[in-house]
């Protein structure tokens, strides 16, 4: 269990454990008195649904390979129907403001930065789609949801999974654990990228610096494209070359195409379609045991990526909210899956490659508590709520419309526990 949760010093400020003190105590200023009530009004609703759900999985219902899925009208899983059919209308007339043209939507959003070229596939995308599932049943769904569409950065989630399931199995020898001692293709050799651990690739604090598939992290650093590096592990940033070279050390480690290592272990034992797709860039290739294999993108911000249909990132997401495992059948841990969702101390609104429900969120500052997301650009999104038992995805929902959309589902299914 050490090699999950042992972690280095928090990094919190001697000042704000103090403060952390201070609150512990028995004084509770006047000011504060409301947010604590808010506080305590929601944990208790959120206790109100983790009963419900926890007595609806006793025997979970699993959805057999294929297209079939079980559904039930949205009364008999405790969803008002009128409030959930308000969420999908919602949903259906809040498309992101993207062109159809992924490739010419791509161009747009790079061209202003210092190393634009698309080196990956970019295929049109559909209209909005989407599904809710309660307890493990199908109650709503949109637009088309066998339609394999790019799926941007909720790939990053998928590359969390892989990476949990190495740890697993003994591949990687803990979080803590300096990528180096493994992946010694060179790219942690230098000073600076000698101490990165794969906690801190995972978490995005990795800083790590240098080129991959002709792209150097400098094409990526969303907070600043010429700032000073930080120390590895104290500076929190987006950036997808370094994802890149997180895929490739997993590649390393597993000696196998990650998108292999997926169908096999994970999207075949829960019955997802064979029309996904994972890919790398054009010029992604390296050598393991002689052979010529790509190494994946953990997004499509130069093309490239994951692309799969609606249903089948239903399927993950279920896997997700059963704590890694499919119909008997363990998949995943669940302690790595809670490790995932814990928060990084630099963004708490962020976990291992999962989005988290946190106030300082920019996505999901109101979402409830408990919950996480696997989040693409272009409003792609694989929400998992447990204390609801829910799984919702959406496709193709403006991003700043996802929030107002969460809220329409809380009310939904909290109108009818009431």
């Amino acid at each position: 269990m050490d090699r999950y949760f042992t972690a280095p010093d928090s990094g919190i400020p001697v000042e704000m454990r103090a403060s952390a003190a201070y609150h512990a105590g028995l004084f509770v200023p006047p000011d504060r008195m409301m947010v604590a009530r808010r506080a305590v009004e929601q944990f208790l609703f959120c206790w109100c649904l983790f009963c419900v759900a926890a007595a609806s999985v006793a025997d979970p219902y699993f959805p057999p390979p294929g297209t079939t899925w079980q559904t039930r009208e949205p009364a008999a899983v405790g969803i008002d129907a009128e409030r959930l059919a308000e969420a999908v209308r919602f949903a259906v007339e809040s498309e992101v403001p993207w062109l159809r043209d992924v490739r010419a939507q791509i161009e747009l959003d790079t061209a202003k930065e210092p190393f634009p070229e698309i080196i990956g596939v970019a295929k049109p995308r559909g209209g909005p789609a989407g599904m809710v599932i309660r307890h493990g049943y199908l109650v709503a769904q949109w637009g088309d949801p066998d339609r394999v569409d790019h799926s941007f950065s909720v790939a990053k989630s998928y590359l969390s999974t892989l990476a949990g399931m190495a740890l697993d199995r003994g591949l990687i020898g803990g979080l803590d654990e300096r990528v180096g001692l493994r992946v010694t293709d060179g790219g942690f050799d230098s000073p600076h990228n000698a101490p990165i651990t794969w906690r801190m690739l995972l978490s995005m604090t990795s800083e790590w610096t240098g080129t991959l598939w002709d792209k150097p992290d400098v094409a990526d650093r969303r907070r600043g494209y010429f700032r000073t590096l930080a120390t590895p592990g104290t500076f929190w940033e987006y950036n997808d070359v370094r994802v890149n070279r997180l895929a490739l050390s997993l590649l390393r480690i597993w000696q196998r195409p990650l998108p292999d290592v997926l169908r096999t272990e994970v999207m075949e034992p829960i019955g997802a379609g064979s029309t996904w797709q994972w890919h790398g860039y054009f010029n992604s290739f390296v050598d393991v045991d002689g052979r010529r294999v790509p190494s994946v993108s953990g997004g499509s911000h130069w093309g490239g990526g994951m692309l799969a249909s609606t249903r089948d990132h239903a399927r993950f997401g279920y896997l997700m909210l059963r704590g890694g495992e499919w119909n008997g059948r363990r998949i995943v841990s669940s302690a790595w899956i809670e490790t995932a969702k814990q928060p990084v101390t630099l963004a708490p609104y962020y976990g291992l490659l999962w989005w988290r429900a946190d106030p300082t969120s920019p996505v999901f500052a109101r979402a409830p508590a408990g919950s996480f997301f696997a989040l693409g650009a272009g409003g792609n999104v694989i929400w998992v709520y447990p204390q609801a038992d829910l799984v919702v995805v959406c496709r193709w929902l403006d991003v700043p419309k996802i929030d107002g959309f969460v809220q329409k589902l809380v009310a939904a299914v909290g109108a009818s526990e009431r």
